[in-house]
């Protein structure tokens, strides 16, 4: 056993090993890193800068953050001269922070580590931001090609890794939905566990069921990242939170609300790769392509684009942004909330706690000298009736109605107090839309179609050519040989027949009948009478002659969104 004399005589070698480190360090800092040189011995480790780099990637990297300031921070690091050390540098900077890196010794440095076994799990998750690495997304990305996949890599991971199995199935979760194109994340107290769902082209899909003590955690996680009280189960809340992959932001929308058995939670995942498509992608047939892309480049006008909610109205608004956009116009939109950021384009956000909303967006835009307006909705009678005047005034003015189709649109602005006579010279068109899934190109079966659905649809095809519609000129003809294709299902498409999305849209031009009608106040069925002559198929003949006797979907999948049989 050693004695007293032995013990302090190791100690104080102890010390000297360490000030001999420190001393060493402190050389090398500067003589070979130019860098400062820290011993964190005495200096305070601020937990909110542990909250920038997980504690894995700390300690993989031999890097510890200990002070933060605004988005100033400072990391202590034992080998400066590694290459993944900069990438990390690199990275922060990319994300807006001032990095600024001192040498440390690796005894110093444990300090840090220390503190994060200190800090509960919830203080290790960054408020407002959740980091996904690109090499854990196109790992998890190669790993997960149907939605059976996601609950099998959580299996595996949360196996094996040393990190707390909450934080990895969180990012798996959501790493997942993004890699499968998923629009929304559901979790949903149930009586006696917890179902996650994936929103896929439309269509919820069953993901996983976890237990209640995995939901607590992954809801209290979710609540501090969006900014939300967790203690508040009693009310529903709102937040946000980004993900950052690689040099993309994808924000995420959150909302909870009571149930009986717990929160309902759901992630709506605003992926800016997702409305990267352009006007000529979203399914517009080429005659009504080029009457979009002709209106849209006019000096001023309005045009409207209606449908409910989810059938694609901003990813069309925002094509038509893309599609004129210059760097020597001034465009402005006002949204409800900013789900994308377009480039060179200035994008306000409605607060109504404020007073700030789409009137006091408009009326404000409009002194920012404007060439093209979006404003996300017309509410409200003034909204309307400014955006006509703007219109009238030199502006091209785009926004979104909710009504059943374009014929629609004329009856719901005498609705909201617009002037009739001002209405053919502001409106310059009227869109309708609606989101059709598509058939897997991988799985999807030629059929005959059977004797009721070959009379459905010669009948929309002999009524178009009655109304003088040039069917023909679309690739369609009355006796045409009928050929339907069927949904199967396979791994591509996880097993559900459809991948992807395509729109089905129909438009009205304001012409001379427009503005003969407008003054009769005319109901709906007026209205499409008298803009027959312009030849534009509706929503029904679109879906059946451009999509349906084309391949695209089926005729099922067109009767969910519209009504065929309507006149």
């Amino acid at each position: 056993m050693p004695t007293f004399d032995e013990e302090k005589q190791k100690k104080k070698l102890e010390e000297l090993r360490k000030q001999e480190e420190e001393e060493l360090v402190e050389v090398l800092a500067e003589s070979k890193y130019n860098l400062p040189y820290i011993n964190l011995a005495a200096v305070p480790i601020d937990n909110e800068s542990l909250r920038i780099i997980p504690e894995e990637e700390s300690k993989k990297l031999e890097v510890g953050p200990f002070k933060l300031l605004g988005k100033k921070i400072d990391i202590a690091v034992i080998s400066p001269q590694k290459q993944n050390v900069q990438q990390l540098k690199q990275t922060l900077e990319q994300k807006g922070f001032e990095v600024t890196y001192y040498m440390a010794s690796h005894q110093s440095i444990q300090k840090i580590w220390s503190r994060y076994a200190e800090i509960s799990l919830a203080e290790q998750a960054k408020a407002g931001g959740l980091d996904v690495s690109g090499d854990v997304l196109i790992t998890i990305g190669e790993r997960i090609k149907k939605i059976s996949d996601v609950e099998s890599v959580i299996k595996e991971e949360t196996a094996k890794t040393k990190i707390h199995k909450i934080s990895v199935m969180l990012e798996i979760i959501l790493a997942g939905a993004i890699a499968i194109n998923a629009s929304d994340v559901h979790i949903e107290a149930e009586e006696d566990d917890v179902l996650v769902r994936f929103r896929l082209d439309g269509v919820l899909q069953d993901i996983m069921h976890i237990d209640f003590k995995t939901y607590k955690f992954i809801n209290s996680r979710i609540k501090l990242l969006s900014g939300m009280k967790i203690t508040n189960v009693a009310e529903a809340q709102d937040g946000r939170f980004s993900i950052f992959l690689k040099e993309n932001e994808v924000n995420v929308r959150t909302s909870t609300v009571p149930g009986q058995y717990g929160e309902s939670i759901v992630m709506r995942i605003l992926n800016p790769e997702s409305i990267q498509v352009e006007l000529s992608e979203l399914g517009i047939a080429p005659d009504l392509l080029d009457i979009f892309e002709k209106e849209i480049r006019k000096p001023n006008g309005l045009i409207l684009v209606t449908g409910p909610t989810g059938s694609g109205k901003t990813t069309t608004l925002y094509a038509f942004l893309r599609k004129i956009y210059s760097p020597d116009l001034k465009i402005i939109t006002i949204e409800d909330p900013v789900e994308y950021h377009l480039k060179g384009i200035t994008q306000t956000q409605t607060d109504h706690d404020k007073g700030y909303d789409f009137l006091a967006g408009l009326r404000a835009a409009l002194r920012q000298d404007p060439d093209i307006l979006m404003v996300g909705e017309i509410r409200d009678s003034e909204t309307a009736k400014i955006a006509i005047d703007a219109s009238l005034t030199g502006h091209i003015v785009f926004s979104t109605l909710h009504t059943n189709n374009a014929a629609g649109v004329i009856p719901r602005l005498f609705d909201l107090g617009v002037n009739p006579k001002i209405i053919p010279s502001a409106l310059s068109l009227s869109i309708a839309q609606r989101l059709l899934r598509k058939l897997c190109v991988t799985c999807k079966k030629e059929k005959t179609p059977t004797k009721e659905e070959g009379e459905i649809i010669r009948s929309i095809l002999k009524n178009a050519e009655a109304v003088g519609k040039n069917i023909t000129a679309h690739g369609a003809s009355v006796d045409q040989d009928i050929v339907l294709w069927d949904a199967v299902g396979c791994e591509e498409c996880n097993n559900t027949g459809y991948k992807g999305r395509i729109g089905v849209f129909e438009a009205i031009l304001s012409d001379e009948a427009v503005e003969n009608i407008v003054n009769t106040n005319p109901s709906e069925r007026e209205i499409k009478k008298a803009t027959l002559p312009q030849g534009i198929l509706n929503m029904k003949e679109d879906g059946i002659i451009n999509k349906v006797l084309t391949g695209v979907t089926t005729l099922d999948e067109l009767k969910k969104v519209v009504d065929i049989f309507e006149e």
